[in-house]
């Protein structure tokens, strides 16, 4: 599932300048037993199966450097948001274990898990996604995986804002016109119009964040 998606865009960009370096791990190369089990029977009954806790602490500890963030990806965890993104930005190295079937043996998040993260309020076949989901967002946010000095700082969420209305040529598209300060060369104006755009954007559909006023 993420051999793919490591290789497109601006992931394989980061990778390929040295920026970023991604290692995927198979749990079942660090099992003991001669069908390579990862999960088992949950303790007092019930569907499912959950991941067992051994291979997971194997395989993270056979990677682990020091002060490297062991992420657990669950729904019981914190919603990532951008700051979130931004914070684990600033690390140097990042581990994320995923679950599946029923859930992770409880002990894999006493134990091991620095971070416990979840991406919205559902419940997808295993932690996998989520965990591309939270990788992508930290890696555009490194320094040269953009490109341009600033590139991040206007989009939503960034300041707490949602970003303001972009257009592009042709001026104008099916009677749809660019509004006509984007195309006035008037630099201030621009920026006065973007801002209350975002202001009246966050209002409308996020008044939830922080940055709505």
């Amino acid at each position: 599932m993420l051999d793919g998606f490591f290789k497109e865009s601006m992931l394989k960009r980061a990778a390929a300048a040295g920026i970023v370096e991604f290692n995927t791990i198979d749990l079942r190369a660090f099992t003991t037993d001669v069908h390579h089990t990862t999960d088992d029977r949950p303790y007092g009954g019930g569907p499912g199966m959950v991941m067992k806790p051994e291979p997971i602490f194997a395989a993270v500890e056979s990677v682990r450097t020091e002060g490297a963030r062991v992420i657990l990806m669950t729904p019981q965890g914190k919603v990532f948001r951008q700051a979130e993104a931004q914070a684990l930005a600033q690390e140097a190295h990042l581990i994320f274990v995923c679950g599946h079937y029923e859930g992770v043996d409880e002990r894999v998040r006493l134990g091991l898990a620095t971070d416990e993260i979840s991406i919205g309020d559902y419940i997808l076949t295993n932690g996998v996604l989520p965990a591309a989901v939270v990788a992508d967002a930290v890696v555009r946010l490194l320094p040269g995986v953009l490109g341009g000095q600033g590139a991040t700082e206007d989009e939503s969420f960034a300041n707490g804002l949602l970003e303001y209305p972009q257009y592009t040529r042709p001026p104008v598209f099916r009677e749809m016109a660019v509004p006509d300060v984007l195309l006035s060369g008037h630099h201030k104006a621009v920026a006065c119009w973007r801002a209350e755009q975002s202001r009246q954007r966050t209002r409308e559909r996020r008044p939830d964040l922080q940055g709505c006023r």
